[in-house]
């Protein structure tokens, strides 16, 4: 962190970007008197001037310093986990003690029922509200403010609590979250939480700024938020974590279909080297793209020399950016014919190449971009963004560079969020939709399912990576679930990021019983994702792992079962 830059930080007038040690240390930073907030020893997060920005800025540095943005993935079940069956068992009534519950999302409702224990008291440890600035700053970043549970505390005994503590979830979303993992029991609403005796730590993001909403082509009043965010967010949930010495489970419900789709994005890698440090446990969200026909794929043989994609445009579309990502180590051009019957020739490949078209008879504004290196991905990366897209067809046709060498292809659309829902590919793969953080290996890859008639959510994003990665890892509860919602009251919902909420209570469950009681001192997220791995429930008509239920479903009994014999 340099300098005193929290109006940086929140200001249109500055864009920021994700860097590595290898583009810009944090010496050079300060150097060049930019502000930062340090993630860990591999990124910063930085505050540029726009003035600095250009569109030279993608050319000069790459796609991979971009700050992705992100949307939230969903807009009694405990029995099917395996979880109100161990609770019968004496020894393994685990309920989450001594463990913390780590969100990143909307926020919470702190003064709701469920977040309370017995004696009225919250049962959050802290809140990080990133979008007041009023407060006073976590110790090591210089923007939003913390309060802690003594603040939460008094503010509950308040007859206007939010002049205390003024953090509130508008949007409900990070309440729903928290409260399947660690709410309390509540016999009158027929709900429980997963483990309700856990702590919970919460960040509550800002929104994203629109001078990087503009750059994407999102619309302005999406909700979507953005991956240096997220990253520090993360960042306070481990800090905490380590500051009160507890073992954190994190629950992550928020993804993009920007990126490679593989475990290179900053965020992916941030959350797979946190899956690999004793007592962190990470669950993410699958993603709900599987049946919005907005991913293509295509493997060009040999013997094949190019292909054309048919885009359907949907009418009243403000615009949008596409992602082409064609394997290394073959390379391709792109020619395309608007709805209007425009032509584009052919644009090769080259190493950094921007163009801007305009064209005679369409009201649309088309910018591409090729990146041949440095995408951390290998691959070559071609951006497409469209403004005031016309409405039809748009065929464009991707043509192999070298005929001798086989190229796969993949496109993605923005999520169901960031687009209208009449914008898709017309010949579509429902594979390789998982959303971003969820294309890792390491962290537990939420899908989810229904447990009253075991079949998948139809709207599930499906595996696996782009780099054939195994995701997603299991299937837990997500369709129809009783969820807490702001102003005390509970709703039903579906959707990924529950079933990710789910995982991430079954983790604290054996972060508590490895890390607290002792049973296996050193625990981490690899450790937790192959024991559930082991005990997941199988159908014996299904080959697994698959690109639908991963590895099964989710089943703690099995996980403890698979140990039998194992223990001193």
């Amino acid at each position: 962190m340099f300098g005193n830059c929290t109006n940086r930080v929140i200001s249109e007038e500055y864009i920021d970007f994700i860097t590595d040690y290898e583009l810009a240390s944090d010496g050079e930073l300060e150097e060049r008197d930019i502000c930062y907030n340090n993630i860990d020893s591999i990124y910063n997060s930085v505050y540029v001037p726009m003035e600095q920005y250009s569109p030279n800025t993608l050319i000069e540095h790459g796609y991979k310093i971009y700050v992705r943005l992100f949307g939230l993935l969903d807009y009694q079940n405990i029995e099917a986990t395996g979880v109100t069956r161990l609770r019968s068992i004496p020894n393994l009534d685990l309920r989450g003690q001594g463990v913390l519950i780590g969100i990143v999302d909307t926020g919470i409702d702190y003064s709701h029922n469920t977040f309370l224990k017995a004696d009225g008291t919250t049962k959050i440890a802290s809140i990080w509200d990133q979008t007041i600035q009023s407060g006073i700053h976590p110790g090591n970043i210089n923007y939003g403010s913390v309060y802690t549970s003594e603040q939460i505390n008094l503010a509950l005994k308040s007859t206007n609590p939010l002049e205390i503590v003024p953090s509130t979830d508008e949007i409900g979303h990070g309440t729903l979250l928290a409260g399947i993992i660690a709410g309390a029991e509540d016999n009158n609403n027929n709900f429980s939480g997963l483990v309700p005796d856990a702590e919970i730590v919460v960040v509550k993001l800002k929104p994203a700024k629109q001078n990087i909403r503009y750059l994407y082509a999102v619309p302005e009043d999406a909700i979507c938020y953005q991956e240096n965010d997220i990253m520090l967010g993360v960042k306070y949930l481990i800090d905490t974590a380590r500051e009160l010495d507890r073992p954190i489970s994190i629950c992550i419900g928020l993804g993009t279909s920007q990126g490679a789709h593989d475990v290179n994005g900053a965020l992916s890698t941030y959350l797979s080297n946190l899956g690999q440090v004793d007592g962190i446990a990470v669950s993410i969200a699958a993603g709900n793209e599987g049946m919005s026909r907005r991913h293509y794929e295509r493997v060009l043989g040999r013997n094949t020399d190019g292909d054309t994609v048919e885009l359907r445009v949907g009418a009243n579309e403000k615009g949008f950016m596409m992602e082409i990502w064609g394997d290394a180590p073959n390379t391709f051009s792109i020619e395309l014919v608007t709805p209007g019957g425009e032509y584009v020739p052919t644009i090769a490949p080259r190493l950094q190449e921007n163009r801007d078209i305009s064209f005679v008879f369409e009201n649309t504004d088309l910018s591409i971009f090729f990146q041949i290196v440095g995408s951390r991905s290998g691959a070559q990366l071609t951006i497409i963004r469209l403004r005031n897209p016309t409405e039809g067809t748009w065929k464009f046709t991707i043509n192999k560079v070298n005929k001798a060498l086989e190229l796969r292809l993949n496109i993605w659309l923005p999520i169901n969020q960031f687009i209208g829902p009449e914008t898709y590919f017309i010949s579509s793969t429902p594979y390789t939709t998982l959303t971003s953080p969820a294309n890792v290996f390491i962290p537990i890859v939420a899908t989810a399912y229904d447990s009253g008639n075991n079949s998948l959510y139809a709207y599930a994003s499906k595996g696996y990576t782009r780099t054939d990665q195994i995701a997603p890892t299991l299937a837990a509860p997500g369709i129809n679930v009783l969820c807490p919602v702001p102003n005390n009251e509970y709703s039903v919902h579906s959707g990924t990021s529950i079933s990710a909420a789910y995982i991430a209570g079954i983790a604290a469950i054996l972060l508590e019983w490895g890390k607290v009681r002792g049973y296996i001192k050193h625990l981490d997220g690899t450790d937790i994702k192959n024991l559930l791995i082991r005990g997941a429930t199988r159908s014996p008509n299904i080959e697994y792992p698959n690109r639908d239920w991963g590895y099964g479903v989710v089943n703690i009994i099995g996980a403890y079962e698979s140990l039998r014999g194992s223990l001193p």
